[in-house]
């Protein structure tokens, strides 16, 4: 195998990297960012794209997010895969947070005030465990109005800092490469060649 290790894991070392990489959690979130600022689209066609998956992140439409953040980065004229990318918003760690978030804002609109909080778990075992008449008013409508709320916010946010980015990074790699065109074309003295 090419890329086997020479040696293999022991157990403990398998756990260790399994709660705490070598690599460390970041890399993964610098991939990705990487990955989105080299694609070949322009700047607001790549930001429309991370800002509609970003909007449809918040959404409790888990399962959908990819289908619905590429239908809106298609109406944006945005870049269908920045906006699937940025639909790893919402994973198995951020997921928790964006629905306890979206419900207690939605509750803050709608006037609702629950007599108890609400736990993320208590929130997942009703979207799992009742039906979509049972849903919409205790749980689906207060979500589907907070998503819209910190959806629209943080996908504003992300269209200008994305676009920033990308601008930037072209700008910086355009710059590169006139400077290497510009050495690879510029004479080379010898040091018999005199210059006046």
């Amino acid at each position: 195998m090419l890329f086997r290790r020479r040696k293999k894991a022991s157990w403990p070392d398998r756990v260790r990297e399994f709660f705490w990489p070598r690599k460390g959690f970041t890399r993964p979130a610098r991939y990705l960012a990487k990955r989105i600022l080299r694609l070949s689209a322009s700047p607001h066609a790549v930001a429309a794209g991370v800002a509609a998956g970003t909007f449809s992140a918040f959404t409790p439409l888990l399962g959908f997010h990819v289908i619905l953040a590429l239908a809106l980065a298609y109406l944006m004229a945005g870049n269908l895969l920045a906006a699937a990318l940025a639909t790893t918003v919402a994973n198995p760690v951020t997921i928790p947070l964006i629905a306890i978030a979206t419900f207690r804002v939605g509750e803050g609109v709608l006037g609702i005030h629950s007599a108890e909080a609400v736990s993320a778990s208590e929130l997942f075992h009703m979207l799992e465990h009742l039906e979509l008449s049972e849903l919409w008013q205790p749980v689906l409508k207060p979500m589907l109005v907070g998503a819209g709320l910190l959806g629209a916010s943080a996908a504003m946010l992300s269209y200008g800092v994305t676009r920033f980015a990308v601008r930037s990074f072209k700008a910086r790699r355009h710059a590169r490469l006139i400077e290497r065109a510009g050495l690879a074309h510029a004479p080379v003295l010898s040091s018999g060649d005199k210059t006046l």
